[in-house]
């Protein structure tokens, strides 16, 4: 649905994020694979005016590791799909931007062997990847970092809601299920300039350990069974009548 909506539609995965976690009030954090959505929710509603979207996804920061590879290894020729593999293994959060510079100097050193029997180090590059979400300007842009980005989002909205939604934080996404992204992510919170600093919201204890990963499609089954009463399901007859468009007609 996201793709398909285009960027107003988009924000229709937030709102399913924090009903996957239980939570209709607070701010949602969300990196995909081509995209980074920050977007606030106020009683299940997403607030299209405040939301944020930046161009730093998954695919990005994949690409961003294999250039890091290659320069540590510029004898060997990694693939694409195996540097996805190892961003998912190695990937990890420096404690602040101190810790992360300290990295480049002096780091423990690993050995992987690919697939096709070449041996690669790792060192210093697994921290870059969680690095480019809290310092944009390693991949060139200029942006705010991740929570600063959630604080200038939710700072567009009544300013009654503001506790609630900065105290109410879900993250989601592959790529926020980085060892270390959840402490840097909160200590990054507790230097930023707001004086409502944002907290992260733990899962329930009910719901599956992989909640990061999959709140979004776990969110989308409890909104789908509040949605289709109202008749604002599509079905592929719609939409192959309409195409695209039928989202914004039946579902905004």
């Amino acid at each position: 649905m996201a793709e398909l909506a285009g960027d107003g539609g988009a924000y229709k995965w937030e709102e399913a994020e924090l009903a996957g976690d239980g939570t209709v009030v607070g701010g949602s954090g969300e990196v995909t694979a081509g995209i980074a959505d920050i977007a606030p929710v106020c009683e299940g509603a997403v607030q299209h005016i405040a939301s944020k979207r930046f161009e730093i996804g998954g695919i990005d920061l994949t690409k961003l590791l294999a250039q890091e590879l290659h320069k540590s290894n510029p004898l060997v020729n990694i693939d694409f799909s195996e540097v996805e593999k190892l961003k998912e293994r190695y990937s990890c959060c420096a404690e602040d931007q101190t810790a992360f510079e300290k990295t480049q100097n002096s780091c423990q050193r690993e050995t992987h062997t690919l697939p096709d029997g070449q041996v690669i180090t790792i060192e210093r590059e697994r921290y870059i990847v969680g690095e480019a979400l809290f310092q944009p300007s390693i991949l060139g842009l200029e942006e705010y970092g991740i929570v600063e980005q959630l604080v200038r989002c939710i700072s567009t909205v009544s300013s009654e809601n503001h506790r609630q939604l900065l105290e109410n934080t879900v993250l989601c996404g592959g790529t926020t299920f980085m060892t270390g992204f959840e402490e840097r992510f909160q200590k990054e919170s507790d230097l930023c300039s707001s004086s409502i600093r944002p907290s992260l919201v733990k899962p329930p204890e009910y719901m599956p350990e992989n909640l990061l990963k999959n709140s979004a499609w776990m969110g989308g089954a409890i909104l789908a069974k509040v949605v289709f009463p109202q008749n604002q399901h599509i079905t592929k007859g719609e939409y192959d009548e309409m195409g695209p468009a039928i989202v914004h007609k039946k579902c905004f």
